[in-house]
């Protein structure tokens, strides 16, 4: 049980609540990776969709998430209970989440029209059942503790069981389904039953997980959601982690297509996804360190230059094989490691920023139409990647009527897993010069309240407050700003 007392300024958290948040990344991952891993490609290859209209019906379940995760964000503001305002919504989801998803790839005698129609009502359930988990689960770093870097640190842990929910989805999930529609049913329950393992597990294990946040959620929905429009800190970091995000979506709905069409071997999207996650694995404690050293921003700028130059390395694939190819996805994986750790970790600092300028508990509204705007952009990957090969001509099909595809479909499976997520996620390194919500900047505004930060940040901050480090009203003003 938690209390919603907060506890007073704690740095640290301890290990078992560490592990306990960070197996719900698991179902983060998995939803997030699958859908726009295998979706597009059962839709187009398994049930003979075509290829623009299943990019739209994987896309139109996404606008309700606008509504849903801001709704979701608010009523979890809001909650008093003795498991803290947060964890109910976790069970929430943990009942609606599973099932849908197995139902989405539940494979009934439909093609064309039908399956897609029946795919995306599926897909709508299933979306619904991933807001009322993800928003409030997103908005619990900023509340277990008040140190700057010690959020990085924590999300360390989520991000290596983000990566292994990744080689999950890359390695496990094609090799269930293959190309059948039998396969692709096996598949959908089998990962229906690890999502409910892994939220139930999150919502135990994070008991005793200590709550820090502010007390009250003042205001109407309208009053929180303008509160978030006009935080400069957080849509700036909602626009590049928007690129971010659509980025890695245009790449992961093409990496089938890629390996079935640009290396000729099918088994590759295995092994492609082996080359992302494995950075992941072995790069988080760089990262974090980098993040000390550089500050978030500078190793944020790092890591999307990496990804950028790493998607961009592979148009040489056809010149330079398979190998050359995993690679240049490795390049792509350390700089995507980077990417959703400090992403996530920064979100925490501008919850965390905003209760300390409010004095509120509105960490839920921002989770909300983070998630919302991510799972939209996530879903517009598939639709980008769907509109490029219709572009170039792609012909869909179903496994008993294979096709031959024109040269020019083939061009456009290269540049859509290329050109296209390189150029957008470098819109996101240029968006990421204009955040600045760094250490110093956020010891200044909540040094008195026990907000932590790096030794150098805490005593060397320009416009730290007087009187012990408690910013004078006009500090906190020109902070907004």
């Amino acid at each position: 049980m938690v209390s919603t007392a907060a506890t007073p300024s704690p740095s640290k958290v301890s290990l078992g609540v560490r592990l306990g948040y960070a197996v719900g990344s698991l179902c983060t991952a998995n939803f997030s990776a699958i859908p726009g891993l295998l979706l597009l490609f059962y839709m187009t290859n398994v049930l003979a969709v075509p290829a623009a209209f299943a990019g739209i019906v994987l896309f139109l379940p996404k606008a309700w998430d606008l509504v849903a995760n801001t709704l979701v964000g608010r009523w979890s503001d809001r909650t008093v209970s003795r498991w803290g305002p947060r964890r109910p919504w976790l069970l929430a989801g943990t009942l609606v989440l599973p099932v849908s998803f197995a139902l989405m790839f539940a494979g009934p005698p439909l093609t064309g029209t039908p399956a897609a129609l029946y795919v995306g009502v599926a897909f709508l359930a299933a979306a619904t059942g991933y807001a009322l988990y993800e928003v409030p689960y997103k908005a619990m770093p900023a509340e277990m503790t008040t140190d700057y870097h010690e959020r990085t640190s924590l999300l360390q842990w989520r991000m290596v069981l983000i990566a292994v929910g990744i080689a999950m989805s890359g390695i496990l999930a094609p090799m269930i389904a293959g190309d059948t529609a039998d396969g692709y049913r096996t598949m959908g329950v089998a990962f229906g039953v690890i999502l409910l393992v892994a939220m139930l597990a999150s919502f135990f294990g994070t008991a005793r997980a200590p709550f820090t946040g502010q007390q009250s959620s003042e205001g109407t929905l309208r009053e929180q959601l303008a509160a978030a429009r006009t935080s400069k800190p957080f849509l700036w970091l909602l626009g590049l982690s928007s690129a971010q995000t659509l980025g890695a979506g245009v790449m992961l709905a093409g990496a089938p297509y890629f390996a079935s069409y640009a290396l000729d071997d099918t088994s590759a999207t295995t092994t492609l996804f082996a080359a992302l996650v494995g950075p992941m694995l072995v790069t988080m404690p760089l990262w974090v360190w980098l993040a000390r050293k550089l500050d978030k921003r500078g190793a944020m700028i790092l890591s999307g230059a990496l990804f950028t130059a790493g998607a961009l390395l592979i148009l040489a694939t056809p010149a330079l094989g398979e190998l050359y190819a995993h690679l240049c996805v490795m390049i792509v994986g350390v700089g995507y490691a980077g990417l959703q750790l400090l992403q996530f970790s920064m979100l925490a600092d501008v919850i965390a920023y905003d209760g300390e300028v409010s004095g509120e508990r509105r960490g839920g509204v921002f989770t909300g139409l983070w998630t919302a705007v991510e799972s939209a952009v996530a879903a517009l990957g598939a639709t980008t990647y769907g509109w490029v090969l219709s572009a170039g001509g792609f012909v869909s099909s179903d496994p008993e009527h294979p096709v031959i595809q024109p040269d020019s479909a083939h061009v456009a499976v290269i540049i859509g897993v290329t050109v296209v997520p390189a150029l957008i996620t470098f819109a996101g390194v240029l968006m990421t010069l204009k955040y600045n919500l760094t250490a110093d900047r956020l010891a200044a505004v909540g040094g008195a309240a026990g907000i932590t930060a790096s030794p150098a940040a805490v005593s060397g901050g320009e416009n730290a407050g007087k009187d012990g480090g408690q910013p004078e009203p006009g500090e906190v003003l020109r902070a907004e700003e």
